[in-house]
């Protein structure tokens, strides 16, 4: 596993490492920065599927931090750029928001409830019981399920809602068929990343706040593999897991600092 000094490019998770609550983590600004300065390719990762890059850097300027749409990657991307690489100008029924709708119609598909090649489900706030019952019936008559995140639950003022990896649940137990999951913590999801950058595994970092989908799919994809505690992960939830990142940061401000004589990596 390469050092931090010899990483060249980079991909950082956004909620919990970059932003915490639509405000900026300490270092987050001069992280991206520096990484500007210093001419490292970098992608900010989401497994929110309903946003598109554009209103994500839109977001993140809000908060603070400037990020163009191109350094966005998010699990709708990755969706439609591993559909195309599957079926070419396919079609698909999907049930999601602007994220994966303006992807996949960039992605050269056909958005279609009739006959479609796949069923495709997304983050949405505004799951329809008529869209689900139709995915339902359409996986059901063979067309291919694919889901964009596996998340459960997403957060909001009030509490938890239900996101996609629910009604994906949902929609599995009705039909019999389980899901191919595109986002966070399949590796693929890094893999289309380092290919959108033309990075490779060996020299590229990734950051991320999650042990269960962020590290783990790091490791997996050969990545060096940085935790950092602004998220959601502590020593407790590290400690339940049989695998470890490279190194385990108190947030990404310490990634300004110089590299130490003695390294600090597991």
């Amino acid at each position: 596993m390469s050092r931090r000094d010899e990483i060249e490019c980079w991909l950082t998770d956004m909620d919990g490492v970059l932003v915490h609550e639509n405000q900026a983590l300490p270092g987050a600004a001069e992280l991206l920065q520096q990484w500007r300065d210093e001419g490292k390719p970098y992608l900010v990762l989401t497994n929110n599927s309903m946003f598109t890059p554009r209103d994500l850097s839109a977001r993140l300027l809000a908060s603070g931090l400037t990020v163009p749409e191109e350094s966005i990657w998010t699990s709708a991307l990755a969706t439609a750029a591993f559909l195309k690489s599957q079926q070419p100008g396919g079609s698909a029924f999907v049930i999601g928001e602007a994220g994966i709708t303006t992807a996949l119609h960039e992605a050269g598909f056909i958005l279609t409830d009739t006959n479609p090649d796949y069923v495709v489900v997304g983050e949405t706030r505004n799951y329809s019981f008529e869209a689900i019952t139709r995915a339902i019936r359409l996986i059901s008559a063979g067309a291919r399920f694919i889901v964009t995140n596996p998340d459960a639950t997403g957060p909001s003022a009030e509490g938890p809602l239900p996101a996609t990896g629910a009604v994906a649940a949902l929609i599995t137990k009705a039909c019999g068929k389980e899901p191919y999951v595109v986002g966070k913590p399949n590796p693929m999801m890094f893999r289309s990343a380092l290919n959108k950058i033309g990075a490779h595994s060996e020299n590229t970092g990734m950051i991320g706040d999650r042990m269960d989908t962020d590290v783990v799919a790091g490791i997996e994809a050969g990545l060096h593999t940085i935790l950092v505690l602004t998220g959601i992960s502590d020593q407790a939830e590290i400690a339940r897991y049989p695998f470890r990142p490279d190194e385990i940061l108190k947030g990404v401000y310490e990634l300004l600092a110089p590299e130490p004589v003695e390294s600090d990596e597991i």
